[in-house]
């Protein structure tokens, strides 16, 4: 899959403004919302083994039948966008429960096929990945039009002495907190098993098997 420069670097400047927005003020727009669609896209597997042993295949070039809508994607952004938060709060335990909050609740509207669900898990994970600096992309030069040089953005895990450091102040603790007891107040009951073959909570600590180049 091909992609604008322009399109990474837009990618790279959203994760910048969602970390630095209050994280219950601010609405993707269209366009941010479809870049982060597509770069969780690439970063889709082929093949994913769920707790239970059953694998879902993902065939890449069915790209149209597995996306979500847009508001639903949204929704999944503004989940990623809480846990990435409370991983860098340090909220291991809000973290797990917003992750698993967001993944019931598509579970049970019964409305997504296994590989949707897959995508809507690998959605979040991308969101949180970008916000704590976990994969972050780079220029590689190359020979453009009429000889000028052209940049090529590439994915690539951050390797962990080139992370930005980040903090959270005792009153972004406590907001976190509250904005993720909020949410899985009104989804559903997370006291009761785990559905059946439930993918396990994503976190930045998960990192993609492959960052396919953007050209």
């Amino acid at each position: 899959m091909k992609w604008a420069g322009r399109g990474w670097a837009c990618a790279v400047a959203m994760s910048a403004t969602l970390a630095a927005v209050p994280v219950s003020a601010q609405e993707l727009s269209e366009k941010a919302t479809r870049t982060f669609m597509e770069y969780a896209w690439t970063l889709t597997p082929e093949r994913f083994t769920k707790p239970n042993g059953e694998t879902i295949l993902i065939d890449k070039t069915k790209r149209d039948e597995i996306l979500i809508p847009l508001d639903v994607a949204r929704e999944v952004i503004r989940a990623g966008r809480l846990s990435a938060h409370a991983q860098v709060c340090g909220l291991a335990q809000e973290q797990g429960d917003n992750h698993s909050s967001l993944m019931r609740r598509q579970s049970q509207s019964k409305k997504w096929t296994p590989q949707q669900m897959v995508y809507i898990n690998q959605l979040h994970l991308t969101v949180v990945m970008l916000l704590t600096g976990r994969i972050k992309l780079v220029e590689k030069p190359e020979g453009g039009e009429k000889g000028k040089e052209a940049a090529a953005k590439e994915v690539v895990v951050a390797e962990e002495a080139q992370k930005a450091a980040q903090t959270c102040s005792a009153e972004q603790k406590a907001k976190v907190k509250e904005l993720i007891a909020a949410y899985v107040k009104t989804g559903p009951d997370l006291a009761s098993s785990s559905p059946a073959g439930a993918a396990p909570p994503a976190t930045a600590a998960t990192q993609p098997a492959a960052a396919p180049a953007a050209k």
